[in-house]
């Protein structure tokens, strides 16, 4: 069963390691100590937690069939004549969005400005690291 440290988790949720810490303490995340006495967590705690925690990104006076929601900061901003391509800083990622000038002029994107990526798509593609060989 895999189970995750703090620093682990923290990169995971999106959080610092502090507010792991806090929410270990607080008993909001089952932790146990490991063989070199460092707190962990279960993975599928880890995912349960993490579930409890998604919202639907949604405001009420919202309906929308796309499910995937990024929140974040506008971090770039190319307008030429006609397009504008728009990069947003989401936790750790990075999205990037091609648009018409025109849209990207009427929501107002400019550097520093909060805005949410709102992504529908057919075709998502699952990774997984590689695990060091054993041998």
């Amino acid at each position: 069963m895999a189970t995750y440290r703090i620093n682990e988790m923290a990169a995971v949720l999106g959080v610092s390691p502090d507010t792991v810490r806090r929410w270990i303490d607080a008993g909001r995340l089952p932790a146990h100590r490991d063989e070199a006495g460092r707190r962990v967590v279960e993975g599928v705690d880890l995912a349960a937690f993490a579930r409890s925690q998604l919202t639907s990104g949604q405001d009420r006076n919202t309906t929308s069939s796309a499910r995937n929601r990024l929140r974040g900061i506008v971090t770039e901003v190319v307008r030429d004549q006609v397009m504008a391509q728009v990069e947003i800083a989401t936790g750790p990622y990075r999205v990037m969005s091609l648009m018409s000038r025109e849209a990207a002029d009427q929501l107002g994107l400019q550097v520093g400005v909060l805005a949410e990526a709102v992504i529908k798509s057919t075709n998502v593609v699952v990774e997984r690291p590689t695990p060091p060989d054993p041998t």
